[in-house]
């Protein structure tokens, strides 16, 4: 079996989905949602905040090891 014919098959199946499009399309908008938009707003950059600039790597280092 080669690449070609997996992506193929899974083309074809997706293709002749009824229900299945409808639900990819809520599931990526929901990821878009959770990852694009809500941490725009609810979590804020902690390394840039808080790190000198350069030394962002030793304060991560020091945050783990803490």
């Amino acid at each position: 079996m080669t690449i070609k014919s997996v992506i193929r098959f899974y083309a074809d199946g997706f293709r002749n989905m009824r229900w299945g499009k409808t639900l990819w399309i809520v599931i990526l908008v929901k990821l878009f949602i959770i990852f694009a938009i809500l941490k725009v707003f609810f979590f804020p950059n902690h390394i840039s905040e808080n790190a000198e600039k350069g030394h962002e790597a030793e304060f991560v280092a020091d945050e783990i090891l803490k």
